[in-house]
């Protein structure tokens, strides 16, 4: 059994292949390592890439098709056997050369994590940089998990704590929060980030929503999943309070004789208000609905086409005997 399992996650990251695998042996040489890829269904020839440069330290899980990147981590950490699991991304932006030196960390001062905080990042100010900044005050502020960087890929883990993180749906922005419920203990440092020099990059602005629809539920799980009626009683009691004074007020007008039937305002807001939260706790009952789906029956996420040991090819029958 390896020391260090290292998982990547590609998607379609052909030119990066060669070179991280390159930097990734001069950086772990002194290292008893796996490396695991798992590709999320690349179309341009990154699975031929990853085999063409493999030794018989290297995986490849290769996926049926996209499942995104946290389902993509979760099938990588499945297929790991170290000790100690390292995530890395596969373009080239994190420097393995960071690595050696964050898992003598956790091991030296017992830590459960080590996740990298990219001091100088290299993206672009407006579409990254700022909005990077401003998500991860308000990750923060709302789970009281005090990273600095959520958005860094770079982090190594104890194995039990990897394997328990419960990566499901976009959750891997939330991998703190996640060790954290576990009673992880996590610190961070600075590690080196590097402008990308091929491909582009699949992540934008466009993903805000599905940051805050997330964090949402990380308060909840954070916050609230062993006593739901704190949240959803307190929340309750207020509604309950505001329509008896909305009530009170109607009845009062009604006694001294005004018509209360033509106020459309006061039914529409009530109409938001109940939908509101109609809506934010059928989210979160269907996020664990899911969560026990998947778990009691033991299922997995994703469906595997082949995985090769090296340059072999281990049958898909064969995969999770």
């Amino acid at each position: 059994m390896p020391e260090l399992s290292v998982v990547i996650t590609v998607l379609n990251e052909k030119d990066n292949i060669q070179p991280l695998i390159a930097e990734i042996r001069k950086a772990l040489s002194l290292i008893d390592y796996e490396v695991v890829f798992v590709d999320d269904g690349s179309d341009d020839g990154t699975q031929q890439e990853i085999i063409r440069n493999a030794d018989d330290r290297i995986k490849l899980v290769e996926l049926r098709k996209n499942y995104g990147q946290s389902t993509a981590m979760t099938a990588g950490i499945d297929h790991t056997t170290g000790e100690y699991i390292a995530l890395l991304d596969g373009d080239l932006q994190n420097d393995p050369n960071d690595i050696p030196s964050m898992l003598q960390k956790l091991k030296d001062e017992d830590w459960d994590v080590v996740a990298g905080n990219r001091k100088n990042r290299q993206d672009g100010v407006f579409l990254r940089k700022i909005p990077s900044k401003i998500a991860n005050a308000l990750i923060r502020r709302m789970t009281g998990v005090y990273i600095k960087d959520y958005g860094c890929t770079l982090k190594i883990f104890r194995r039990e704590i990897a394997e328990n993180l419960g990566l499901y749906g976009e959750l891997h922005r939330f991998i703190p929060v996640l060790a954290k419920l576990q009673g992880a203990r996590i610190t961070q440092v600075d590690v080196t980030h590097h402008a990308r020099k091929f491909g582009k990059s699949k992540y934008g602005i466009n993903r805000t929503f599905k940051v805050i629809s997330d964090l949402i539920l990380m308060v909840f799980f954070r916050k609230y999943i062993q006593k739901p009626m704190h949240l959803f009683g307190s929340v309750g009691f207020v509604a309950f309070f505001l329509g008896i004074l909305i009530n009170f007020y109607l009845l009062i007008l009604k006694v001294l004789g005004h018509d209360i039937g033509g106020k459309p305002l006061l039914i529409l807001g009530l109409i938001f208000l109940l939908g509101g939260i109609q809506l934010i706790t059928l989210g979160i009952l269907a996020e664990v609905n899911v969560r026990t789906y998947f778990e009691s029956q033991n299922k997995k996420t994703y469906q595997v086409r082949k995985l090769y040991a090296g340059k072999l090819v281990v049958k898909p029958e064969n995969i999770n005997s």
